[in-house]
């Protein structure tokens, strides 16, 4: 059966027939390209589930072109490459990359991890029509602005219930906090009514902080819910892991319009984790 639409990007003809053919076996109809130029036009051409990225290409290299395609697709974005520093982890993750795999890999390893974020819905922030069409080549999206919040000297409005995480109005969304709002079903989040366009990963963090208000959530908490592991599981979690969580809630603050040191809606308890504020 197939499960959707893939595109490759790599520029080593051995490795990108490799990713194709892993693709293939789980199901993708693949489009695979050589180039970050090429690979970026096949993702709006294709509109793909899943994009696999490397990262040296011959025109500009992947870490750019993830940030390229972040700014029209909700693609699954995992980077493929042989770069093995924590710096070049941590730019990948930064550029909106959802998983980062480095080469050789191992066929079982990558279709393990595609599984997994298939079992996370796919963000559907934009309207139908905005996703159903994305731009042509040369044109772009005016960038979404997120709202500021008290950074701009505003004061943002409470919950109907004041607690940080309280469900809110039937019908309007299932988690609200000082005019964040978040709506599980549709993965849509919004300030004061205002959308707020984030990554999958992002929403997902968001979400189980909301659900759990004022408890503290450990960065190994947030890499097993991102892994979908019950938090018990005791699995192990490396310190990459835990700095690519760091990442994730700093690009989500920005999202939001957050600030860490005076912050509107996600905290950090130093040395611990994270949690909504009060």
């Amino acid at each position: 059966m197939e499960r959707g639409v893939a595109v490759v990007v790599e520029d080593d003809d051995d490795i990108r027939t490799t990713l194709t053919e892993v693709l293939q076996q789980s199901g993708f109809a693949v489009h695979s390209t050589a180039s970050g130029v090429a690979g970026v036009d096949a993702v709006r051409e294709h509109n793909p589930d899943i994009v696999t990225m490397d990262v040296g290409l011959p025109d500009f290299d992947g870490i750019e072109a993830s940030r390229r395609i972040r700014t029209f697709s909700d693609a699954y974005l995992i980077i493929v490459s042989g770069r093995v520093d924590e710096a070049d982890t941590l730019m990948g993750f930064e550029a909106g990359a959802d998983d980062y795999l480095t080469k050789p890999f191992r066929p079982r390893e990558l279709r393990a991890r595609i599984a997994a974020m298939l079992r996370r819905p796919r963000t559907l922030q934009a309207a139908p029509a905005e996703r159903a069409l994305p731009p042509r080549r040369g044109e772009q999206h005016p960038p979404r602005q997120a709202r500021q919040g008290n950074l701009a000297g505003q004061q943002p409005r409470e919950s109907p219930e004041g607690e940080p995480g309280s469900p809110a109005e039937p019908g309007c969304c299932d988690f609200a906090h000082r005019g964040l709002s978040l709506h599980e079903a549709s993965r849509q989040a919004a300030i004061n009514g205002e959308p707020v366009d984030l990554t999958r990963t992002q929403f997902d963090i968001l979400l189980v902080l909301m659900e759990n208000g004022r408890t503290v959530q450990t960065k190994a908490d947030l890499v097993r819910r991102l892994r979908n592991e019950p938090y018990n599981t005791g699995s192990f979690v490396t310190a990459g892991e835990e700095r690519a969580v760091e990442v994730h809630v700093g690009n989500l603050r920005k999202r939001l319009g957050d600030s860490s040191q005076n912050p509107c809606w996600v905290e950090t308890v130093r040395g611990v984790g994270y949690r909504m504020t009060p």
